[in-house]
């Protein structure tokens, strides 16, 4: 027991495990980054960490543009391709050109058929919404 804690104490006054705690956190400029155009991209992957749709995480590229959505992008996930084309043709597109205030609140219906998918894209659209409007 007191070797666990000496060496604990050892790799706490080296900086490894401060280090290695370090590196999990997420920065400002991994979540949003701001374009030469006075654009916005929100990626929503370390925002949605814990959101899964039906077979694991979807995260998004949101582009917000002087307040308002652009576009929204998914990014590389693990969702069944034949239901998560629904998604993105059906539910994507619904929060382009809403001003980011009103899309953060709306109700947006979802997408049958990929209701887990669907459930997860509406959670991180309002989490990348939120993080905008708190950090731009």
């Amino acid at each position: 027991m007191k070797k666990r804690i000496f060496i604990l104490a050892a790799l706490l006054s080296t900086g490894l495990i401060g280090s290695m705690t370090a590196t999990t956190k997420s920065s400002h400029s991994e979540i949003m980054t701001k374009e030469a155009d006075g654009s916005y991209i929100i990626n929503t992957t370390t925002l949605g960490k814990d959101v899964r749709g039906f077979r694991g995480n979807t995260p998004l590229s949101i582009h917000i543009k002087k307040g308002k959505i652009v576009d929204i992008k998914p990014l590389a996930n693990q969702e069944t391709p034949k239901f998560f084309n629904k998604v993105k043709q059906g539910l994507l597109n619904k929060w382009n050109g809403m001003k980011a205030s009103k899309a953060a609140t709306v109700q947006v219906d979802g997408v049958t058929g990929a209701t887990f998918s669907s459930k997860a894209v509406k959670e991180n659209v309002k989490r990348g919404i939120a993080y905008y409007l708190k950090h731009k």
